[in-house]
């Protein structure tokens, strides 16, 4: 009996392997688009990248990401009163490559933006006779915070006690909508955002809370679990903003999108931007506030 099951399930196998079939999936060649990455923030002066999309199996390299920044474009911002041409500049990276960016020109001080706390801009850009539009406002910086200080690590994977946390006590003003993003700056480094910067206030509304802060997250770079929390011997800035709806919104998408990537369970999710006319991207307002923090070695 076990010999003629034996035989069967042999047969059956062959059977399906012989009906399997080769499927080539045919995925549509997309056009690239134009990326927006805009921001302005009270008391600095705007900055814009942008670049084109690249192909999502396509390879990516330092060199094809410098080569995606779009040139000669022509860049307006408005407050309601002023409208000034932003013009074109760059840094240079470690590894030689440019970074492009368009901001105010210094030539025409008269008509330059700086972001001020309840004000409205207008974005305009002009690339190859096509036209987008995008619109944000720096809200007033109503979210407070009342103190920032450190703890111990409540728990780390090898129970290192040179860990901390940085804690804040903060007050939301009564009112649904205030949309909040925060960045992180360890040291000489840069502001990072957190790995989930954005927050609404649908559950803390009018309340005063206490939170801990995890450390902001360079997202070019793999993550640890530890990487949440700070060291003895740090110098910390928080830098907690304000932002509209739409900043809020694309963020939210953003980081939901990006933390689902290989996650075969996770429904699928269109990051919602603010770039008319079919770009990708944001132009997003901040009404910033900063707070130090020296944690003792």
């Amino acid at each position: 009996m076990m010999k003629y099951l034996a035989r069967f399930t042999w047969c059956l196998f062959l059977f399906l392997a012989s009906c399997e079939k080769d499927i080539d999936i045919s995925l549509d060649t997309q056009l690239p688009k134009l990326v927006v990455d805009a921001s302005i923030e009270n008391g600095k002066v705007p900055v814009v990248f942008l670049s084109t999309s690249l192909e999502y199996f396509g390879q990516i390299s330092p060199e094809i990401l410098s080569q995606s920044f779009v040139r000669n474009a022509t860049v307006r911002i408005s407050d309601g009163t002023n409208s000034h041409q932003l013009v074109e500049d760059s840094i240079i990276t470690a590894a030689g490559y440019y970074i492009y960016y368009y901001s105010n020109n210094s030539a025409q001080p008269a008509t330059s933006i700086i972001g001020q706390f309840e004000k409205t801009y207008e974005l305009s850009i002009s690339v190859d006779g096509k036209e987008y539009m995008a619109s944000t406002r720096i809200p007033s910086a109503t979210k407070m915070i009342d103190s920032i200080w450190w703890r111990p690590a409540s728990f780390t994977d090898d129970g290192d006690t040179s860990q901390v946390e940085v804690m804040i006590k903060a007050t939301d003003p009564p009112g649904f909508g205030d949309y909040v993003r925060y960045f992180t700056q360890r040291n000489s480094e840069p502001f990072y955002p957190g790995y989930n910067s954005v927050y609404d206030d649908q559950v803390i509304d009018g309340t005063t809370y206490t939170i801990p802060v995890d450390r902001g997250t360079d997202r070019n770079l793999d993550r640890e679990d530890d990487d949440v929390f700070f060291a003895r011997g740090d110098t910390v800035v928080l830098k907690l903003c304000n932002i509209d709806k739409a900043t809020f919104d694309f963020w939210r998408t953003f980081e939901f999108t990006y933390q689902s990537i290989g996650n075969p369970f996770s429904s699928p999710t269109k990051v919602v931007g603010n770039i008319s006319n079919g770009a990708l991207g944001y132009f997003g307002g901040y009404a910033a506030q900063y707070s130090n923090l020296i944690i003792p070695n």
